[in-house]
């Protein structure tokens, strides 16, 4: 799958994939051989790729396309720091990870990455674990602008993310393009403050 184009993130229903496993490292998640390359194109493809050919890989299961939410278990994302990690998970055409908890360097590169990871508790965790091995066509519904995740039809649970995160999140920029964005604010501002300094030194 192509890495898709960032896009603001408000609202997302969709089905997901459960990989019920703790302690996914980031080695599992992309390969250390498919980091030679700087271009995010392509690396969806060599997802969990040591792990694709493992008889009932949940992400190659034909019920997996289309899924852009994956629900792992606790500390998601450990072990060594590689950005080609969420590029390998956005590729894929995932939007968010919902996870026990995750590795804190991985979370930071997902979110500026535009993957957006949600950590939620275990009563919500099993109660999706369940219902999507009862019915592979379950879905999950993510609202960042209310900051909530659970089933479509059933209680949410709220979960927490930093506040300028979820503000580039929301309008589907990076950092360099949240900052572009304020660029007029920027320069006016700075037209002020040089009129103050010109007029503190006449």
């Amino acid at each position: 799958m192509s890495q898709p184009e960032r896009q603001p993130f408000v609202t997302l229903t969709s089905t997901y994939v459960v990989l019920p496993l703790d302690d996914v490292d980031t080695d599992q998640i992309i390969p250390a051989r498919f980091l030679k390359t700087t271009d995010k194109r392509g690396l969806g493809d060599a997802l969990f790729a040591d792990w694709r050919e493992r008889p009932g890989f949940p992400l190659a299961a034909p019920d997996a396309v289309g899924a852009q939410v994956l629900l792992a278990g606790a500390n998601f994302g450990c072990g060594s720091s590689r950005e080609h990690a969420p590029w390998a998970l956005a590729g894929w055409g995932l939007r968010a990870i919902v996870a026990l908890s995750f590795a804190d360097i991985f979370r930071q590169n997902a979110l500026k990455n535009g993957l957006l990871p949600v950590v939620v508790g275990p009563e919500l965790h099993r109660r999706l674990v369940e219902a999507r091995h009862a019915d592979a066509t379950a879905c999950i519904s993510v609202d960042l602008e209310a900051q909530t995740v659970g089933p479509p039809a059933g209680p949410r649970a709220r979960f927490d993310l930093d506040p300028f995160a979820r503000e580039c999140l929301l309008r589907g920029v990076d950092e360099l393009g949240y900052l572009l964005a304020r660029l007029p604010d920027i320069e006016r501002h700075e037209d002020r403050h040089e009129g103050r300094h010109e007029r503190t030194h006449d």
